[in-house]
């Protein structure tokens, strides 16, 4: 039986564990108590971490949007045959490391549809190509999918894909293509993804090489409460055992121009009150964990800073680009000086600091 609100938020400021039953009930908030779920949380954020609030000089590179997944919540991969298919040579990521070299980057991110033609070769030329020139920028890119996708390609194991990437440069590896860790819902959105299983597999084996990884969830689209919360217990079980995930990231759905909302599939993203109550819930559930990014290119800039109120530490990066979720129909999710940021910040009476990939405050 679930205590009351009450008594639960009272006993998990104390440091009471939440169970998923008890994770569930707090994501199902309505009215006013919304207000002391993200009160609670944003209590737990001060006492684990203070009134910093971080953010990296980061540049996603786009290398291409042809993808094998093609993902139903998706609206940026492409076949290669479709209008508006790409894959950048070395060149032009070459140029893109100049000009973050320019900006003062401190991480590179690579974003990309998985390529079928991609094999291990193609990920550590794109790690070469950015140490080439840029040794001291940290590369902070591929996900479990595309490990998997380099091993199938390449007829090599994926601990062996993730000792080459590693020796090739890799700072750290993206938590992405997690998107709901639960097999009835990954049957629906993205069923051409590795499994979940297989994919907390992969970053097991990755935390157990040294290799950090971020962990996310993308949340809005076809999943239930439980569904998100049961997700979430699953990174807080790989958090206990490894320790090698440096955030929590919530990215929400964003609907416009995906198949799963355009076939009424799924439903059109997240309230605001569930946007609130993901960084809360996360933040209260994830005992494990210090920090809990806000994705601001996913809920837009007062969103973002009310979110900083419920438990959110960290303001993700400047990223310059994001065509992911411009393609999905965000339209303000390039680029966010630190300048703004400041302004947030400050509002709020906290402060502002710069951070590495490993949040290391600079």
């Amino acid at each position: 039986m679930t205590p009351s609100l009450t008594t639960l938020l009272r006993d998990v400021q104390a440091g009471h564990r939440l169970t998923p039953d008890e994770g569930e009930f707090l994501m199902k908030t309505t009215g006013r108590d919304v207000f002391r779920v993200t009160a609670a949380a944003d209590e737990v954020r001060e006492k684990k971490v203070g009134d910093i609030v971080t953010y990296v000089r980061n540049q996603n590179l786009h290398v291409t949007n042809i993808c094998k997944n093609l993902c139903g919540f998706c609206g940026f991969g492409k076949k290669a045959t479709d209008p508006g298919a790409y894959c950048l040579e070395l060149d032009a990521i070459r140029a893109g490391v100049r000009q973050a070299q320019e900006r003062r980057v401190t991480e590179i991110c690579f974003l990309s549809g998985v390529n079928p033609a991609f094999d291990l070769d193609s990920y550590t030329d794109l790690i070469a190509a950015v140490h080439e020139i840029a040794p001291e920028i940290h590369v902070h890119a591929f996900s479990p999918d595309e490990v998997a996708h380099a091993a199938k390609r390449s007829k090599l194991t994926t601990a062996e894909v993730l000792a080459a990437l590693r020796d090739a440069g890799l700072g750290s590896l993206q938590g992405t293509a997690a998107e709901i860790l639960i097999e009835s819902v990954r049957k629906v959105i993205c069923p051409r993804k590795v499994s979940g299983t297989e994919w907390a597999r992969i970053i097991k084996e990755a935390h157990a090489m040294g290799i950090r990884t971020s962990s996310t969830i993308m949340y809005g689209s076809y999943e239930s409460a439980r569904d998100q919360v049961d997700h979430m217990d699953i990174i807080r079980q790989i958090q206990d055992e490894t320790h090698g995930f440096t955030e929590f990231i919530p990215m929400s759905y964003i609907h416009t121009n995906t198949p799963l909302f355009t076939q009424g599939i799924a439903r059109a993203g997240a309230t605001g009150r569930e946007d609130l109550l993901m960084i809360a819930v996360s933040r209260l559930f994830l005992d494990n964990f210090n920090n809990v990014q806000v994705s601001w290119g996913k809920l837009g800039l007062k969103m973002t800073q009310l979110a900083l109120l419920c438990g959110g530490n960290d303001l993700a990066g400047t990223m310059f680009t994001d065509e992911v979720s411009v393609d999905a129909g965000a339209g303000d999710a390039s680029y966010l000086d630190p300048a703004v940021m400041e302004r947030m910040t400050a509002d709020l009476g906290r402060t502002l600091r710069e951070r590495t990939t490993l949040y290391d405050v600079v």
